[in-house]
C-alpha cells in the first residue's frame, strides 16, 4: 500500500531525493514521515508533516533534509542535501491514519565517504 523509491548510492556532500506514493485505499492520512534504520541501530524518525502543514525534524537532519507532502496524490517525499555517510541506513516512509500506521518497505540509501 506504500510504495517508496528513490534510494540508491550518492558520495558525501550530494543529494537524493525519496518519495513514497500511498495507495488510494488509504485515505484520510494525518501524518506522514520518514524513519531510518542503520545497521545494528534503531529505527528513527527522520522527518514527518501533518495534514495541516506542520513538520518535525530530527535534529540531525534540520537544514539539510526537507519533507513535503501531497495531499491530493497521497504522496510524501524527503529532498536530502549535503548528505553525510552516517546518513547511511534504510529509510521507511510511515503514514497514519488516525491510530493506524502504514509502513512501506524500506528503500536504501548509502553515502560513501
Amino acid at each position: 500500500q506504500l510504495q517508496a523509491s528513490g534510494g540508491g548510492l550518492v558520495q558525501a556532500g550530494g543529494s537524493l531525493t525519496l518519495s513514497c506514493q500511498a495507495s488510494g485505499s488509504i485515505r484520510g492520512i494525518n501524518r506522514m514521515g520518514w524513519y531510518r534504520q542503520a545497521p545494528g541501530k534503531q529505527r528513527e524518525l527522520v522527518a514527518s508533516t501533518t495534514s495541516g502543514g506542520n513538520t518535525n525534524y530530527a535534529d540531525s537532519m534540520k537544514g539539510r533534509f526537507t519533507i513535503s507532502r501531497d495531499n491530493a496524490k497521497n504522496m510524501v517525499a524527503l529532498q536530502m542535501n549535503s548528505l553525510k555517510p552516517e546518513d547511511t541506513a534504510v529509510y521507511f516512509c510511515k503514514v497514519t491514519v488516525m491510530w493506524i500506521d502504514y509502513w512501506g518497505k524500506g528503500t536504501l540509501v548509502t553515502v560513501s565517504s
